[in-house]
């Protein structure tokens, strides 16, 4: 059963990023999280937020990204980061895949794969404009 610890919402603009980053800064401490995954919290969110405001909202600062954070205790303790845009979403299912040598020089595209590589679960709702990261702590 997971448990709502703290929900925020930040303006689709980039300077919410810093907003990001003591909030993850935040978690960090309050659960005690090793460097490595502190590393990997702090890119993949990042990413999940930045995508949010470019491509979820497309920049449009009258729009919000929410996030919330929260804990699944059994079998072990689960840290849940959801992010969540009002765009109308995207095909999660059918990303190039940014490894291929077609795609290798490509300019971006390879949010979403980062973000699987680094947190240790990842889950889209059906819209595609919602994104939830776990992370085991």
């Amino acid at each position: 059963m997971k448990k709502i610890v703290k929900e925020i919402t930040l303006s689709s603009k980039p300077e919410s990023i810093i907003e990001v980053e003591s909030f993850v800064e935040d978690l960090s401490s309050r659960y005690n999280v090793e460097d490595d995954v502190f590393g990997n919290m702090i890119i993949s969110i990042t990413e999940a937020v930045n995508n949010a405001i470019i491509h979820g909202n497309k920049r449009d600062s009258s729009k919000s990204i929410t996030i919330i954070e929260s804990v699944e205790d059994s079998p072990h303790k689960l840290l849940c980061i959801k992010i969540k845009d009002e765009g109308t979403g995207f095909d999660y299912n059918n990303l190039p895949d940014p490894t291929s040598p077609e795609n290798i020089i490509m300019i971006g595209g390879r949010g979403v794969y980062l973000i699987k590589q680094l947190a240790d679960y990842v889950i889209f709702n059906d819209e595609g404009n919602s994104i939830e990261l776990q992370f085991r702590v």
